[in-house]
């Protein structure tokens, strides 16, 4: 939820006519250790899939390098003796913006007294969305 706030993934709305806010849910996971013990407890806000083909239902995409690619890239690296780097971007898919203009329903146990009837315009993408 800290990343959410620092990232400014929505702002509170008064909820526009004809507009049907998409859900939301929490999502659990935890990590184990190698001794089979918890180590770490996870949340994840998502949205709940309610994209109807041909209404709101867009084609997506998650650029990433395909195998084939990478198998031809090292060698050349290799033989140029060039310097390779690995990069990993923490929360990446919640950097990107929003174009459409979406709407959801408040987090479970995140409504601010006095704003119950807002609804969450997104600046930034959640989980769950297409």
């Amino acid at each position: 939820m800290d990343s959410m706030g620092s990232n400014k993934v929505w702002t509170l709305v008064d909820p526009p006519k004809g507009v049907r806010p998409v859900g939301c849910k929490w999502v659990y996971k935890y990590k184990l250790g190698a001794d089979g013990e918890v180590t770490a407890f996870k949340a994840k806000l998502v949205a709940k899939k309610s994209q109807r083909p041909g209404v709101d239902f867009e084609e997506t995409y998650s650029p990433v390098a395909m195998a084939k690619s990478i198998q031809i890239l090292l060698p050349i690296v290799a033989w140029y003796d060039y310097k390779i780097w690995q990069m990993d971007v923490k929360m990446a898919f919640l950097n990107g913006f929003v174009e459409e203009e979406i709407y959801m329903d408040h987090p479970e146990g995140f409504t601010t007294v006095g704003e119950e009837q807002k609804v969450c315009r997104l600046q930034r993408s959640i989980y769950g969305l297409k």
